[in-house]
């Protein structure tokens, strides 16, 4: 405490990060690397990562450690690309069951990720690492997971407009690895079949694992030129990271 009695500023909200989760050990070593990243743009900031399933910790032992440790809020961010399932049902059900048992720990839910302009231009950084650019007689196809939600998948093919407003590719598509159509292989045929001369495919993925290799096989497969990697350790995801934070920081301090 300083002289005037003033205890000083106070230490940051900590932030929890909830990822999917993968049997995968590419997955959450990539997901482990945003993270690192985000801590080094913002050193006094308490990152934690947690997983909903196959890989520890899980959120509800993440979230007990913090209450325990003394932590009064925290902001949970889903570490999803897009609003579905997992961020509307699953992971607000574990919050509620954590609130229960520490209703003395403010917990204060993030967006998702996604969709963010930021991700438009790290799927541009991935397909230019590739050597994918916009131009014409390139069409391109914007390959995302997939989900049984149609609003989720309608995100992927908002993206897949605004991509296609970005840069003269001669066509986008957007396509689901499961739950929807086209999957990355038939999009890659169709616009082959509609006389592009060449197709790009970005994996809309957040890290490597299953649907990425699903992604990659199915449009290597149907004739692609480039596949280019998942979003991953990227800047502009980190600021993404941090740009929700802020907001729901932000937002607990105008209800306060």
């Amino acid at each position: 405490m300083s002289a005037d009695g003033d205890a000083g500023p106070r230490a940051p909200i900590p932030l929890l990060a909830v990822a999917h989760g993968s049997r995968d050990p590419r997955s959450a070593a990539a997901v482990s690397a945003v993270f690192d990243r985000v801590r080094a743009l913002r050193p006094g900031l308490d990152v934690r990562l947690a997983f909903l399933d196959h890989v520890e910790p899980g959120v509800e032992e993440t979230l007990d450690g913090l209450a325990s440790g003394g932590a009064g809020e925290v902001v949970v961010l889903p570490a999803l690309l897009t609003a579905a399932f997992h961020s509307k049902v699953d992971l607000p059900s574990v919050l509620d069951r954590a609130r229960e048992r520490g209703p003395w720990l403010r917990i204060h839910y993030s967006e998702t990720l996604g969709p963010h302009p930021l991700l438009l231009e790290a799927v541009e950084r991935r397909l230019a690492e590739a050597g994918a650019y916009a131009e014409p007689g390139t069409a391109l196809v914007l390959a995302s997971a997939g989900s049984s939600d149609a609003g989720a998948n309608e995100v992927i093919g908002a993206m897949a407009r605004e991509l296609a407003g970005r840069g003269p590719w001669t066509e986008v598509v957007a396509a689901y690895a499961s739950a929807a159509e086209p999957s990355p292989g038939n999009a890659v045929r169709e616009l082959l079949e509609r006389g592009h001369r060449r197709v790009a495919v970005s994996g809309y993925l957040l890290a490597p694992g299953f649907f990425s290799d699903r992604v990659r096989a199915q449009s290597t497969a149907a004739g692609a030129a480039v596949v280019a990697d998942v979003l991953g350790d990227v800047p502009e995801l980190a600021r993404v990271v941090l740009e929700r934070y802020d907001a729901a920081v932000a937002a607990r301090h105008a209800l306060a």
